[in-house]
């Protein structure tokens, strides 16, 4: 039986499984296969105890955990032992399979179950492990840190070790068994590395440069604030490609047979103060942006123990929580971007290429051998690899022919760069004060955290780890035997960009440049479009006040600022035009309201056009030695400016002309493309086209192989509005919506119960529970469930009662 992975980077970081099968039926299942009503049967007798109770090894006191209607557990403990203890054991009842999924990616242990074609992504993986200092790295994150993820990876085992003949489905179906955690566990960096940058980028750079100049290269990739290219002094050019990041994509992209299904990801978030709030108490916004997948990456659960009482999303790998709210302040988060990598260009010896040069002389190289185990057909082995470090960081690719090798200086080689654990500091804090010194902690990734407090208070902090560089601009890459090229510290989060009860009354971001105006320190030259921001200002600064429906709408706003810029260019195009198709696309766009509804046939037709023109508008500026350099959707904001006749370059008058000529010719091309297209797909009858029947959201299982697989591990996709730059973000490749908002929260200062949040499908990772897919209808229909907060109102909407209690020495494990 072919077992394939489609493996999000969301979950990414997991070990290795023992290799024997788990049972006897499972050989049996791998000759004949199972049918769906099968699969339906095992699943429902794998699925976890979620009320009752169960006695536990390792726990000093009973620990109540209460699921509600939606499946958020609430978990109340007397110690903070027990406390996540009981977080980790909920967990793993949950998500355990995508908890082995992410375990081995960020090990490097995938090899053991997909075999050699895994063995790149897990060298990666284990070059990019904290090798530093233990007790800074632990300290780093809180002073606790430590004996709470060692509370939480017992709870883990203790699953796993209660569960042991009572697997999720997925191990059943697979032959793998989870091995018990390490704290270490909790600290693999992958997953912090797909949201630092920006090596990739330095590398596309080098590479235009080589083909086209400095100035092209300015042209095409713009900077923020304007940054022109200056190439390092040494910077042999030739030879940077794509090899050196190979590894790179291989480890932080998905397992997957499909290249298309890598996804842009972004968010928003926004606070208003009472100023602006019908309750006059602040009400604050979230939605990250990450893959939709199946199961979310996100895991919502509710904290209560002595010195925590704390509410929101996390990852199920984690312990804490990472945007929420506890008793007195609430927060939120967006990707800043910080330029957190540089690429090392290192001569080595050709005598000796273990050996690099640094200021003179050569230097050794530390090296680093691992055995790998490593899935293979008769029999299962071991591979070794070799991993190699200059001072400059791990060693991602060598060029034996031009004695050279590529290291990689990146934050998470620094103490306390696991993502996200410093959320145990932000956790617990009280005020801004507070917040502010947990915020010191963050490094990785970089985000914009938006606050409030019960007392009224809001603001913003620009968190994360930001080198300093004096005199290059981390742009390209740069050689490391010089020496003139390295980090010289740290900004301290004093010196980021903050705002603190700001007179306006409201705060956003939506990764746009958030660098304030004459800002001193260049931090990132490379943010994401504006336009999901300029809608949320728009909103936010109308002079009203908002409540809780208000923002659950604008979180789902699908009004698109692209639209309203490039859609009257097309239509001043088309107004004088007399072919029929041309004149019923002029009728169904000129009353056009911008709104990329899922319903709309206008949004149908705007969306396939404006991929056309993008495709287009690329093969038309970018010179074709170059094209495969170039992704047609990062030329947006340029394209927005020519076709605005903006541009970039000063041109003589009949060069002026000539481009004018030929951008409406592209833009009335691409028009004509998309209509027959649209024909071919939704039929001849243009009112009756929908933007939600090409635009969908998918939700499929890794191991849906098979059409009963499918039947029982998949759920059903659901027509999308939006696209990639509306407030709604909804884009993907061939319009399937592959990253957005699977989590939301809008947190309500004045009534903690009147907080709502969604996340999709649902909380449980397991096939046949009713929290699989639950929220899924919701989630289609742009709706939320409470976010309970009072014992109260938990007491009232209990679903399910579970209590952990310890078990007496010598005792087995007894479940009722």
């Amino acid at each position: 039986m072919k077992n394939i992975f489609v493996i999000a980077i969301a979950f990414a970081l997991v070990s290795p499984g023992l290799r024997e099968p788990l049972s006897s039926y499972a050989e049996a299942a791998q000759a004949k296969g199972d049918s769906a009503s099968e699969l339906r049967e095992r699943s429902r007798a794998a699925l976890a105890q979620t009320s009752g109770r169960i006695e536990l090894t390792g726990l000093q006191k009973p620990v109540e955990v209460i699921r509600d209607p939606w499946g958020v557990a609430h978990i109340f403990a007397q110690t903070q032992e027990d406390l996540f203890f009981a977080q980790g054991f909920v967990a793993a009842q949950d998500r355990l399979w995508q908890m082995e999924l992410w375990r081995r990616t960020g090990e490097g242990r995938l090899s053991a179950i997909l075999g050699p074609s895994a063995l790149e992504r897990d060298k990666f993986a284990r070059l990019m492990r904290y090798r530093g200092d233990m007790e800074a790295e632990w300290k780093s994150y809180a002073p606790d840190a430590k004996e709470i993820i060692q509370s939480f990876v017992r709870g883990v085992n203790a699953f796993i070790e209660t569960n042991a003949d009572h697997l999720p489905i997925e191990f059943q179906l697979t032959d793998v068994r989870p091995e018990p955690w390490t704290p270490e566990t909790c600290l693999t960096r992958m997953a912090g590395y797909v949201m630092t940058r920006n090596a990739s980028s330095e590398v596309q750079r080098a590479q235009l440069v080589r083909l086209l100049g400095a100035a092209k290269t300015d042209e095409l990739l713009e900077t923020d604030p304007v940054k022109k290219i200056e190439v390092p002094e040494g910077l042999d050019l030739s030879g940077i490609d794509n090899r050196i990041l190979a590894g790179a994509v291989a480890a932080s992209g998905q397992v997957s047979f499909d290249p298309n299904q890598r996804a842009i990801e972004g968010s928003n978030d926004w606070v208003v103060s009472g100023a602006l709030s019908k309750t006059g108490k602040p009400i604050l916004a979230n939605d990250p942006h990450r893959n939709i997948a199946l199961p979310s990456l996100r895991y919502l659960v509710h904290l209560v123990g002595p010195g925590w009482n704390v509410i929101g999303a996390g990852e199920p790998t984690l312990p804490g929580i990472a945007a929420g709210h506890n008793e007195r302040v609430g927060f939120g988060f967006t990707i800043v971007g910080i330029d957190q990598q540089d690429l090392y260009v290192e001569e080595t010896n050709p005598a000796n290429p273990t050996e690099y040069r640094y200021k003179g002389q050569w230097e050794k190289m530390k090296v680093v051998r691992e055995m790998v185990d490593v899935k293979a057909s008769p029999h299962n082995a071991e591979a070794e690899i070799e991993l190699r470090f200059t001072r400059h960081g791990p060693v991602i690719y060598e060029d034996q022919a031009l004695h050279r090798a590529y290291a990689l200086r990146w934050v998470g080689s620094e103490p306390g760069s696991a993502g996200y654990l410093a959320s145990l500091s932000l956790d617990r804090a009280k005020n801004w004060t507070d917040f502010l010194k947990a915020l010191e902690r963050w490094r990785v990734p970089s985000e914009n955290l938006v606050y409030a407090d019960v007392d009224g208070n809001i603001g913003w902090q620009a968190a994360g780890s930001a080198p300093i560089r004096r005199g290059w601009s981390g742009l390209l890459p740069v050689p490391g035997s010089s020496g003139r090229y390295e980090w010289n510290g740290w900004l301290p989060l004093s010196e980021l960009p903050r705002s603190y009860n700001p007179a306006k009354h409201f705060i956003a971001t939506a990764n746009h440049k958030i660098i304030p105006p004459g800002y001193k320190h260049e931090i990132n030259f490379e943010w994401s479009a504006p336009y999901r921001f300029q809608r949320i200002e728009e909103i936010l600064g109308n002079g009203n006040k908002f409540g809780i429906e208000d923002f659950e709408r604008l979180q789902h706003d699908e009004t698109s600022v692209v639209a309203r810029k490039l859609v009257p260019f097309l239509l001043t195009l088309l107004k004088s035009d007399s072919r029929t198709q041309m004149r019923d696309a002029y009728l169904l766009l000129k009353d056009w309201d911008f709104k990329l509804s899922a319903e709309s046939a206008a949004a149908a037709l705007y969306e396939v056009w404006l991929q056309k023109l993008q495709t287009n508008f690329a093969d038309l500026v970018v010179p074709s030695k170059a094209k495969s350099l170039v992704s047609a959707p990062t030329l947006l904001r340029t394209m927005i400016n020519v076709f605005g006749r903006s541009w970039t370059s000063a041109y003589t008058a009949k060069q002026f002309n000539e481009k004018a000529m030929a951008v409406d010719l592209v833009a009335e091309d691409s028009l004509q493309q998309a209509i027959t297209e649209l024909k071919s797909k939704l039929g001849s009858d243009m009112t009756k086209w929908r933007w939600g029947d090409l635009h969908l959201a998918e939700f499929k299982h890794t191991l849906a192989t098979d059409d009963a697989r499918r039947a029982v591990f998949d759920l059903k996709s659901v027509p999308r509005g939006g696209d990639a730059n509306t407030v709604n973000a909804t884009g993907g490749a061939r319009f399937i919506q592959r990253a957005g908002a699977s989590f939301r929260e809008i947190l309500d200062f004045g009534d903690w119960d009147k907080s709502v949040a969604i996340n999709v499908p649902g909380q449980s990772g397991q096939p046949e529970s009713r929290h699989y897919g639950d929220l899924l209808p919701l989630w289609a229909k742009g709706e939320y469930f409470p976010l309970l907060f009072s014992r109260a109102q938990i007491e009232k909407h209990a679903a399910d009662r579970l209590v952990l209690e310890p078990k007496a020495a010598g005792q087995a494990a007894t479940k009722e």
